[in-house]
């Protein structure tokens, strides 16, 4: 994969709303199959595109960038089994997943596309509103219909006396989790109960509110849409306090030449012994259990017998 087609992925999964990490290989230290500059995107669903050195250190990677896209926190990390040396302040060491001398620096940096907000109407509010969702790093669109409609998160609705039942009830249709209205207080309670009469439960109902943001006396339309930009920013950073977690690691298995766990999913070599099968993060590993299979057999014996006692 080219370095274009990687950041055409990561254009795709912003399109998408996707939550990712990109890793970037910043220093190594031979022997190791990454370079400098060496970049891979890890998905929350622990997928990885790319490639920042052998199955050693794929498993770290992965790991890694899972625990930077639920914590939203960017790190270096260092993967390396030297048994000394000094680790700057603020890198974070794991050991390598298997047997190799080698060192693999990496800065992990994890990406939460903003959230897509609804914006309908024509209105002078409405397109102020815009303007200001935009600078404050919102996605956009004014429509609840096509491929985007499943990722509304917010909605706003600055329609102001021009079809405003129809636009409340499609921005109530939608996902959004909020729906912002530009209206006072009476006007909105009486929309509520054209809602009701068209059948929007009140559970859906409650998601509304109006009027639209915090009130800080605004008049002109520039006032009105700055405080229901204000209201979105708010139900914004709610959400993302509460952010669901990246997606579980696969279940492991240790290996037993190098005592390092490995996912069977993404094992560089599969070897069956004795009717079972065993999985090996590199070359090394597996030519090594091969020299002496019964030996790792019974170490493999041990682990089976420890996990299921604890």
């Amino acid at each position: 994969m080219t370095p274009t087609d990687l950041l055409d992925h990561a254009q795709a999964l912003n399109r998408r709303g996707e939550r990712y990490a990109m890793v970037t290989v910043v220093r190594i230290t031979p022997p190791t199959s990454a370079y400098v500059g060496a970049q891979a995107i890890v998905t929350a669903d622990g997928s990885l595109t790319g490639s920042v050195g052998g199955g050693c250190a794929r498993d770290v990677v992965v790991a890694a960038a899972l625990e930077a896209i639920q914590s939203g926190i960017a790190r270096l990390v260092l993967i390396s089994n030297a048994a000394s040396g000094a680790v700057p302040a603020g890198v974070e060491r794991h050991p390598m997943r298997c047997a190799s001398d080698g060192e693999i620096e990496l800065f992990i940096q994890p990406h939460t596309p903003a959230p897509l907000l609804l914006v309908l109407g024509n209105t002078p509010a409405a397109a102020q509103a815009r303007v200001f969702a935009e600078q404050c790093g919102f996605r956009l669109t004014d429509s609840a219909a096509g491929a985007q409609a499943e990722q509304i998160a917010i909605a706003l609705v600055a329609t102001q006396g021009e079809d405003d039942e129809t636009a409340l009830q499609a921005a109530l249709a939608s996902p959004a989790r909020q729906v912002l209205l530009i209206a006072s207080r009476r006007k909105a309670q009486g929309l509520r109960e054209a809602m009701r009469r068209r059948g929007v439960s009140e559970q859906r109902l409650a998601a509304i509110e109006a009027p639209a943001g915090p009130d800080i006396g605004a008049h002109s339309p520039a006032h009105i849409a700055l405080a229901a930009v204000a209201g979105a920013v708010a139900c914004w950073t709610r959400a993302a306090a509460v952010a669901p977690a990246a997606a579980p690691l696969p279940p492991s298995y240790v290996n037993p030449v190098c005592g390092i766990e490995v996912d069977p999913a993404q094992a560089r070599h599969v070897v069956t012994y004795g009717g079972e099968q065993f999985y090996f993060c590199c070359d090394g590993c597996r030519l090594q259990f091969e020299q002496d299979p019964g030996k790792y057999f019974a170490i493999q014996a041990g682990h089976a017998m420890a996990a299921a006692a604890a």
